[in-house]
């Protein structure tokens, strides 16, 4: 032996260090626990004679022997040094079912350590609703079951009801036990975790003898259906049954303990097997936001707010907006996990944080407005009352001739006078007590529709004026249930009936119920409307009288601009059926389609007004073609009540019309300054 070398092992030395190397395989499947293979003891045969490398170990330690309180002292220091920590085992979530047979073969005693074995492995797991779930079946010839993952989440109440089991005593259906592991317990209702979340699902099987159905068809659809079995056999049980129901690979999921007696030692080392180091700490996994361990692996998982990408790994933000549902009235801001509504400029966000209202920019105190302060998105404009005009500052108001100014009233004509103005009725009419009606014509019964423009180039004070026009014309009329009934059609980009002909049976709920119509908004469909009234408006359903009847059927479209789809063939189809059209433009209208709206004659049957302030001369030609003779269902063109003065109100009419001409161009001049000035501030 060369000089320094240590002294060769002795047979029991070699022995304890193989011994642990040997215990692995007491757990696989080919062994049972314990081995009787690893041995601790000496090695046997007569003892050698002493060697040279003994004889120079003994030299050694003879000169050795003066420092040996020195080296004492050094152990001693060495083994008060504080160790590093050992690695901490710990266990990830999981979901994991005992499958414990309490056949007639297992005796009370036997059961007894089988429940023990069960508790030792719920001890050495973090148990609870987000870490490890635990649920326990017994079976003989039936599946009971005890508790599932979703009942309890504390070690003591697991291991009361462990210890409350009655044994079934009854025969071996172990193929059984695994069909119920597999369509009850382990569902998400029974409390087992979604598949895609990856929590390993565990069934641990411990049986004491050969089942009495099958079991490898039924463990095979178990472990596809992602369950891992580990199969443990105790005394009696048959090894090639226990192979057909563990999960590959065999040498780490079957286990063969030799008695009863010995299930509660192989416990300690079953731990083992379910008890993972922390993976994530260990290696590099590449998780963006979190690492979750798992035996033997891990997965990762993305912060509120987000989702895992298909690489398994990075996550990218959730768009909370893009399901639609969000129920933002302007815009919806996605953030992380959730969304939050903002409004467009010029509105706040309401306290519902969905809808959203207009900033009253009046309110602030700053206008310096006259008399009226409006607010629109993003700023404001003044405007005058009644009677006064809007100076170049945009702000002051100075009294105008009241006749333009203020809602006078007058049925026919307004004759501006010095600080006043009166009414005047066309030739052949007398005024009436109030001061504004004329004596009404004694028309007959009739069916009168009026169809009006709602689209957004009206604008929402011209709305307004056109609401005061329609007004105007009930004014006109006879209203009862027998007399003039009355219905009225808004139309956009779509078109919504205010009230059909059998809503109202006087003048003032009529009158009311206009002024209460909302403005619409939006698109110019006037085909779609005129579609709208003869299939809907001019139906018995919604109050027309029947065609037998000779109520003449009148329908009043009015519009402000060109039409964005076709009117020629609701047009012709109104004509056809029998309604007679009156068309009303107003600004931007377009003459060519008011020309195809109205019936023939049709200079008698349609009428234009530059602006919608001038309207109130379309309210009386009106009323000229729409005085019917008594009881003949047709329409005439006649003077108020007598119709013999035609021809004067016509040149009278020319009159008044070449006079609002010239205060129109006034008027849209200065419109066009407010607009440049308003626009200049924006």
């Amino acid at each position: 032996m060369p000089r320094g070398a240590p002294p060769p092992p002795t047979a029991a030395a070699a022995a304890q260090r193989t011994a642990p190397a040997q215990r692995p395989a007491q757990l696989r499947a080919h062994r049972t626990w314990p081995s009787s293979a690893a041995g601790s003891g000496s090695a046997a045969g007569p003892a050698s004679p002493p060697r040279p490398g003994i004889v120079w170990y003994h030299r050694a330690m003879m000169k050795l022997l003066p420092v040996a309180p020195l080296l004492l002292l050094l152990l001693t220091t060495l083994e008060a040094r504080p160790k590093p920590a050992a690695l901490k085992c710990r266990t990830g979530p999981l979901d994991i079912v005992f499958v414990i047979d309490s056949s007639r073969s297992v005796r009370p005693f036997e059961f007894e350590t089988m429940r023990r074995f069960m508790i030792d492995i719920i001890g050495s797991l973090d148990v609870g609703p987000n870490a490890t779930r635990v649920g326990v079946i017994q079976y003989s010839s039936q599946v009971q079951n005890i508790f599932s993952l979703k009942t309890f989440f504390t070690r003591a109440d697991m291991e009361k009801a462990i210890n409350s089991i009655v044994p079934l005593a009854q025969g071996t259906m172990t193929g059984l036990a695994i069909q119920y592991a597999m369509n009850v317990a382990f569902t998400t209702q029974e409390g087992a975790r979604p598949l895609h979340k990856k929590i390993p699902r565990i069934a641990i099987i411990v049986t004491d003898g050969r089942p009495q159905d099958r079991v490898t068809e039924v463990a095979t659809q178990a472990r596809n259906a992602g369950i891992e079995i580990y199969a443990v056999g105790i005394q009696r049980a048959d090894m090639n049954s226990l192979r057909a129901m563990a999960s590959p690979p065999l040498e780490e999921h079957v286990f063969l303990v030799e008695s009863f007696e010995l299930i509660q030692q192989f416990g300690k080392q079953f731990q083992d097997k379910l008890c993972g180091v922390d993976v994530c700490m260990e290696q590099e996994h590449g998780c963006q936001h979190s690492c979750i361990s798992t035996p033997g692996s891990f997965y990762c998982e993305c912060n509120p707010g987000y989702r895992l990408n298909v690489d398994g790994k990075t996550c990218s933000p959730i768009d909370a907006c893009a399901d639609g549902r969000h129920g933002c009235q302007h815009q919806c801001v996605s953030t992380r996990g959730s969304y939050l509504c903002q409004c467009r400029a010029g509105y706040y966000l309401s306290q519902n944080k969905r809808s959203c209202s207009m900033i009253d920019y009046c309110s602030f105190g700053n206008h310096s407005c006259q008399h009226e302060c409006v607010s629109i998105p993003n700023g404001h404009y003044c405007r005058c009352r009644s009677g006064f005009t809007l100076q170049p500052d945009s702000r002051s108001c100075k009294a105008t001739d009241l006749c333009n100014g203020v809602d006078h009233g007058c049925e026919f004509k307004c004759v501006s006078t010095e600080g006043s103005y009166r009414c005047v009725c066309p030739e052949g009419q007398q005024l009436q007590a109030d001061g504004r009606a004329c004596s009404k014509c004694g028309a007959g019964h009739i069916d009168l529709v009026m169809v009006i423009d709602g689209s957004k180039s009206v604008r929402p004070q011209n709305f307004e004026l056109v609401k005061q026009f329609v007004n105007r014309i009930v004014d006109l009329l006879e209203v009862s249930p027998h007399g003039t009934r009355v219905g009225l059609v808004q139309y956009s980009s779509r078109v919504r009936t205010e009230f059909p002909l059998n809503k109202y049976h006087s003048a003032d709920e009529i009158k009311k119920a206009v002024m209460e119509v909302e403005y619409m908004e939006k698109g110019t469909m006037t085909g779609l409307a005129l579609k709208h009234m003869v299939e809907h408006s001019f139906s018995e359903l919604e109050g027309a009288r029947p065609l037998s009847h000779n109520i003449p059927r009148i329908g009043l479209v009015f519009t402000d601009g060109r039409s964005q789809d076709d009117i020629s063939e609701w047009a012709r189809r109104a004509k056809e059926s029998g309604i007679i059209m009156f068309a009303v433009g107003v600004g931007k209208a377009v003459e060519e389609e008011l020309r195809a709206i109205a019936s023939e004659p049709v200079e008698q049957h349609f009428s234009y007004s530059a602006d919608f302030t001038t309207m109130t001369h379309l309210v009386e030609n009106f009323k000229l073609n729409i005085c019917p003779e008594e009881g003949k269902g047709k329409t005439e063109i006649r003077s108020p009540c007598e119709c013999e003065a035609l021809v004067q109100f016509q040149t009278n009419t020319v009159a008044i019309l070449q006079s609002l001409t010239e205060k129109i161009a006034q008027m849209t001049a200065r419109l066009e300054d407010l607009e440049k000035q308003i626009a200049n501030k924006k």
